[in-house]
């Protein structure tokens, strides 16, 4: 006898799959990282380092999507110890709306397994909303579960979202190192750790933690 459509949908998303944040960070407290199918926010001035983070965790391509009216841009070279810049397509959105309406189209065609987009301000709850359910169904039948990362100024505080983070860098003593605060998760408190990313290494190492809530 098939399950009720409500009841295989929380089955579902309870065996869903996560995108490791760093490496070994399961031992360190971050989990299993960030839930595949969902919508997730990084916030503070190294908001655009978490997003590279998990790009090196993923395969193929990527898509970022920017404002077009944006002064600031990535820079390839500082992209090269994490990833091969190429495996970025830009987007570039002539409105806010745009860049929503965007995000909602690519995470509904599940051609990607991780979507950026730099956002210049706190979308709206509704938005998010339509972002979680194209990312929910984006993968079916593509073998690709996306995830959508919304990079969001300030302290952020993007309505909806699956978890939000927070990264600054914390260079005291030596450059290579971040402080990354998980400020928000359905079931996680809210916790601090310190981060090194020494040369030699593809991605940074989690030093240790520095408080839970």
């Amino acid at each position: 006898m098939p399950l009720p459509t409500s009841l295989a949908h929380r089955i579902q998303s309870r065996t869903r799959t996560c995108l490791p944040l760093l490496s070994e960070g399961a031992q360190h407290g971050l989990g299993h990282g960030l839930e595949m199918g969902r919508v997730h926010e990084a916030c503070g001035p190294a908001r655009h380092r978490l997003a590279l983070w998990l790009v090196a965790q993923t395969t193929g391509p990527v898509i970022w999507i920017v404002p077009d009216w944006s002064t600031e841009h990535l820079n390839p070279c500082g992209m090269m110890p994490f990833i091969d810049p190429t495996r970025l397509i830009m987007v570039h959105a002539k409105q806010t709306d745009d860049m929503l309406w965007s995000m909602e189209e690519v995470l509904r065609a599940g051609i990607a397994p991780l979507a950026v987009a730099d956002m210049p301000g706190l979308p709206g709850l509704t938005p998010v909303r339509r972002m979680h359910l194209a990312a929910e169904n984006g993968g079916i039948g593509k073998g690709i579960t996306p995830l959508g990362l919304l990079l969001t100024p300030g302290m952020g505080g993007a309505q909806g979202v699956e978890s939000r983070w927070h990264v600054a860098p914390d260079h005291r003593g030596s450059q290579g190192r971040w402080r990354l605060t998980r400020l928000r998760a359905r079931a996680a408190p809210e916790q601090t750790w310190e981060i090194n990313h020494h040369s030699g290494h593809a991605l940074p190492r989690i030093s240790g933690s520095i408080k839970a809530a």
